[in-house]
């Protein structure tokens, strides 16, 4: 499927958004509308407070939350004027710590969902919760843009890691207007090729079937974790962007892909799509 509409989870906090900039480059790139949107993050008001907190205060901390995102809003249409890139924005309003339901229906109907690494010296408000809800509650497939991003995403090398389930194969078909622009794909299992050799050989064929030309790799996973060689891999090799499955269970706030998700998310340096 082409993507032809994408949408984008506006950063509040930067002087720039690599998430953003990454998004109206590609809509550039693909022909496809862009939807912004901002998110304004309400307070809670703690049920143990003995006394009521005056409205003023809840009022004044609702209208910040709304003009920072009003902010990333104007910029992210002033960023898709420059660039000639039809777009809409909108603003969505969530209780901090509650559910993202309202962030969640705008992510069912889209062709691919960008969302910002977190970064740990300018924290974005519930952006572990968005991630999450986009990955495991919307339908398209999910590109992080790690925080230290600049300029546009590249496809040139791709990396798909890959273990033969289910969730790795809904990557790859999700990734595949994507994956059809590299000069280089790499399927990285690992591990031993013993158990998922035959399914890397497999999903190499199906793509050839598609003109893409791969190659298998194996990684061996030491010590310091499955998610930690696989980034190693990928900055050893130069990729632009890594392909993989998304597991977890939203009950525990906790993504899990053989221990790796998480970590991976953490440290990553450089996009990852993920579908689930």
């Amino acid at each position: 499927m082409a993507i032809k509409d994408i949408l984008v989870l506006l950063d509040l906090v930067r002087s720039s958004s690599p998430s953003a900039e990454a998004a109206v480059d590609l809509a550039a790139r693909f022909g496809a509308h862009l939807t912004g949107l901002g998110l304004a993050v309400d307070p809670v008001v703690p049920g143990f407070v003995v006394a009521p907190l005056p409205v003023e205060l809840i009022e004044s901390a609702r209208a910040d939350a709304l003009k920072a995102a009003q902010d990333s809003v104007s910029a992210f249409e002033e960023s898709t004027r420059r660039q000639g890139v039809a777009s809409e924005s909108r603003i969505v309003e969530i209780l901090m710590g509650g559910a993202p339901d309202s962030f969640v229906v705008n992510c069912r109907l889209t062709d691919l969902i960008v969302i910002g690494q977190d970064d740990p010296d300018h924290p974005e408000p519930m952006r572990e919760a968005m991630i999450e809800a986009a990955l495991f509650e919307g339908t398209a497939p999910l590109l992080i843009v790690p925080h230290i991003q600049r300029g546009p995403v590249k496809f040139d090398r791709i990396m798909l890691g890959w273990d033969g389930s289910r969730t790795a194969a809904r990557a790859v078909h999700a990734a595949l207007p994507i994956i059809e622009h590299a000069r280089t794909v790499s399927i990285v299992v690992v591990g031993s090729l013993d158990s998922a050799g035959q399914a890397g050989a497999d999903v190499a064929t199906w793509l050839a079937r598609h003109g893409v030309t791969v190659e298998i790799e194996e990684v061996v996973a030491p010590d310091i974790g499955v998610g930690d060689a696989i980034l190693n891999h990928a900055a050893d090799k130069g990729f632009d962007l890594l392909v993989m499955g998304g597991y977890g269970h939203s009950r525990l706030r906790e993504f899990l892909l053989g221990g790796a998700t998480r970590s991976l998310l953490g440290s990553m340096t450089l996009p990852v799509l993920m579908a689930h």
